[in-house]
């Protein structure tokens, strides 16, 4: 497989390291006749992404969650709604063109074509089996495994992948796989899968049988409970019948007493047709009596009615006459209260003059107080505006004779002058000074003299106010007490006025007095019952007492008829009980419902001999069943281990492990050329699948011993150093390809490898050069691209294919 031109469109690596939305590159024209291609650039320019896709599988390796399906999506390396991948690649002589389509503009969707190219132009691929590639993913990776191979044949022989898993990492059951892949094991593995199939559907089967088996037990079970259930049948059929005989017995004498309560019942009926006459009749004096004795009691009730009203007539009558009296009685008592004060009212009109003239003599005297009260406030701020004038006049005193002083020691600087009487008097200053204190010295004085003068007028008026302070000192007690006695007046004279206004009061209660003990008097004579009231109640007493006369003659007539109906009654024969056909009835089909219990226990009975016999015949079915079932197991257990012993056999452990063995010579020899060829001869692999265990024996394995020359030591290469095992690695990874080449028939043109030297010494990367064109030589392959961060490799190629000249962002 040989890559010609690659598109791609919309992947994140292209536009991030390039800055483009799509790139072309024509790879046939820039590689040219070279063998080994360098893919150059900066970090982060999209070598890697561009390397990835230089291939047809639908996978960008280094970028695989894992391997297999699932492993891989397209969706988290593209961008834009429509994306896609252009592969024009030859293989095998004939050229081929993948184009992938990735849509995730709402519902995503991938869509892969495989186009063969012949006379005519492009056509869909198709497969000898019938397949196309029509654009479906699963058809796509068909055909691509029909033409390359496996993907994983790829990439562990061809496609050396960033991170790539190293040999070493596999695990045994890992690599033999790979092995049978890359060794073309595929029918013999496919014969070991039929054979394993073969064996899940034994067991499966196995499963089932043993299931029945289960069953059948169970069913044999349940058949001994039921035989141990049903045991004594027979007998039990003996004793239903007995006991059904036994209650058709009883059932006949139940009938027969029901037929002769029949003929009693007919020969008294025509007693019981007069018995029912004469109850009639009773009922009839009840129903008569009933109604007269509801009458007389209605007359009663009336009559009860009218003395209530009578009574409840002179008890409103004498509860007002009450309620009057008690009226009468709270007037009274209010008018003889007012008539006990008549001698204070008659008091407090003598006094009222008197109370008015003393509180008008405190009412005067407390307007002089307040007058006093006023001159001594007025007398107080007078004082205080007289010691704030005097504080005044001191403070200025003060002042005036500060500055007489500061004019005396000014004047006194005249003669203390050194230019006193020299040319420079008249421009110093201080002799200017002390003139001008001399001009300003009397008027200083006589202004200390002033206010000398004023300081004596301010405290002789200051003397004066303090005399007529003193003389008003008591005015504000005074004028308390003066409106205390004020006040005590004022309160008597109204309380004699309020007193002699009821003077008219007490005579209109005396007067009110005598016409309520007159109304108090009427009141006494007219609380017992008129005679109107005493004619009434006796009228009704006699109507009452006729009407219980009359009830009294009822009871004795209604009493001589019943007696003389109840002596007719007790002539008569005695009746038939009622409930007795009720329970001659009970009996028969208490009676009739034996017969039917006995009945269908005879029949049960009879059942369980029917189901005894059954189950005893059952039984012996259940046990042939159970022993060709056992039989069919053994067969089917045996043939179980033939097929896991071939699907064994067919396995990685069986004859795959032995190709392997067979191939493994093949692989160290050709790996170790390439070792001896590049790197010298101090290294040498072998690998050995078959390891010792702890009891002796063996098991198979998979190891990769590597032999030291200079050291001569044998150890795992997964002991060795990381370059080492970088090394190593990668010979082994070519030796693959070399040996799939040579035996399998399967052949790449070109080879990938995504910076593998990345652990190695300069001297090594240079041998690792060297390697890979040894590579090239020995397995016949075209070209090699490869992506390296070392300089002086890129330089050992043959082309470099420098992605920094397509960038856009610098």
């Amino acid at each position: 497989m040989t890559p010609l031109s690659l598109t791609l469109k919309g992947f994140n690596g292209i536009r991030d390291g390039l800055g483009r939305d799509a790139l072309t590159l024509d790879l046939a024209q820039l590689a040219g006749e070279a063998q080994l291609v360098a893919i150059a650039g900066a970090n982060g320019r999209g070598k890697t992404t561009l390397m990835e896709n230089m291939h047809p599988y639908l996978t960008m390796p280094s970028r695989a969650a894992l391997a297999g399906p699932g492993g891989f999506s397209y969706y988290d390396h593209v961008y834009l709604p429509e994306n896609e991948k252009d592969l024009v690649w030859e293989h095998g002589g004939r050229r081929y063109r993948s184009h992938i389509v990735i849509r995730q503009n709402g519902k995503r969707k991938t869509e892969a074509f495989l186009f063969l190219q012949d006379g005519a132009g492009w056509a869909p691929c198709r497969l000898p089996d019938g397949t196309v590639s029509d654009g479906r993913v699963e058809n796509y990776e068909r055909c691509i495994a029909a033409l390359c191979g496996g993907a994983d044949t790829f990439f562990t022989s061809a496609f050396s992948a960033q991170g790539k898993r190293q040999l070493t990492a596999y695990r045994n059951a890992e690599i033999k796989s790979l092995l049978a892949d890359l060794l073309g094991l595929d029918d013999i593995r496919a014969l070991g899968q039929q054979a394993a199939e073969t064996a899940k559907l034994l067991n499966a089967g196995l499963l089932v049988l043993r299931q029945e088996q289960a069953s059948l037990d169970e069913a044999l079970r349940c058949n001994a409970v039921e035989r141990l259930r049903l045991a004594g049948a027979a007998e039990r059929l003996s004793e239903a019948g007995a006991g059904r005989s036994v209650a058709q017995q009883a059932l006949e004498r139940a009938r027969a007493a029901e037929l002769t309560l029949l003929a009693e019942r007919q020969r008294a009926r025509d007693s019981e047709t007069r018995r029912a006459e004469l109850l009639c009749e009773r009922q009839a004096a009840i129903d008569g009596s009933r109604q007269a004795m509801a009458a007389l009691q209605a007359q009663d009730a009336v009559e009860r009615q009218r003395l209530e009203r009578l009574a409840q007539q002179l008890a409103a009558r004498i509860s007002q006459a009450q309620a009057r009296r008690r009226q009468l009685l709270a007037r009274r008592q209010e008018g003889l209260d007012i008539v006990a004060r008549a001698a204070a009212v008659r008091r407090a009109g003598r006094r009222e003059g008197l109370a008015g003239q003393v509180s008008a003599a405190r009412s005067e005297r407390v307007a002089q107080c307040r007058q006093r009260a006023r001159r001594l406030n007025d007398l107080e701020n007078t004082e205080r505006t007289a010691l704030q004038k005097l504080a005044a006049i001191e403070r200025e005193a003060g002042q005036a004779v500060l500055r007489e002083t500061d004019l005396v020691r000014r004047l006194g600087l005249s003669n203390d002058v050194p230019c006193a009487g020299s040319d420079l008097q008249g421009r110093c200053k201080l002799l200017g000074d002390a003139r001008e204190a001399r001009a300003l010295l009397p008027s200083a004085g006589s202004k200390i003299a002033s206010l000398a003068k004023q300081k004596v007028a301010a405290m002789e008026e200051l003397e004066e106010i303090h005399a007529a302070l003193l003389a008003h000192a008591d005015a504000p007690a005074g004028l308390q007490q003066a409106e205390q006695r004020h006040s005590r007046a004022q309160k008597r004279a109204s309380r004699y006025a309020v007193m002699a206004a009821r003077a008219g009061e007490v005579a209109q209660a005396s007067a009110a007095l005598s016409e309520i003990d007159r109304e108090l008097a009427l009141l006494v004579e007219g609380e017992g019952e008129s005679s109107a009231e005493r004619a009434e109640r006796a009228q009704i007493g006699e109507a009452r007492q006729l009407l219980a006369d009359q009830r009294e003659r009822q009871a004795a007539q209604q009493s001589a008829i019943l007696r003389r109906i109840a002596e007719a009654l007790a002539a008569l024969p005695a009746p038939i009980d009622p409930q007795l056909p009720v329970r001659v009835r009970q009996t028969i089909t208490q009676a009739a419902a034996a017969v039917v219990a006995a009945e269908q226990h005879y029949l049960a009975a009879a059942g369980d001999v029917q189901a005894l016999a059954f189950v005893q015949s059952q039984a012996a079915e259940l046990a042939a069943c159970q022993a060709r079932a056992a039989a069919h197991a053994a067969r089917v257990e045996s043939e179980l281990g033939n097929w896991k012993l071939l699907a064994k056999c067919l396995g990685n452990d069986g004859v795959i492990a032995l190709v392997i063995d067979d191939a493994g010579p093949a692989l160290a020899s050709l790996a170790n050329a390439l070792l001896l060829a590049c790197y010298g001869p101090r290294f040498t692999v072998a690998i050995r699948t078959l390891a010792a265990t702890g009891k002796g024996g063996q098991r198979e394995t998979f190891d990769i011993v590597v032999h030291d020359g200079e050291s001569d030591q044998n150890k795992s290469v997964g002991l060795m150093s990381g370059g080492e095992r970088v090394w190593i690695n990668e010979c082994l990874t070519r030796a693959i390809a070399l040996y799939l080449t040579q035996h399998s028939g399967r052949h790449y043109a070109t080879l990938f490898s995504d910076e593998a030297d990345g652990s190695l010494d300069p001297q090594r990367k240079r041998m690792f050069m060297d390697m890979k064109r040894e590579v090239l030589r020995l397995g016949g392959y075209a070209r090699e691209f490869f992506v390296s961060q070392t300089p002086e490799l890129t330089a050992l190629a043959d082309a470099v294919i420098d992605l920094d000249a397509w960038a856009v962002l610098r």
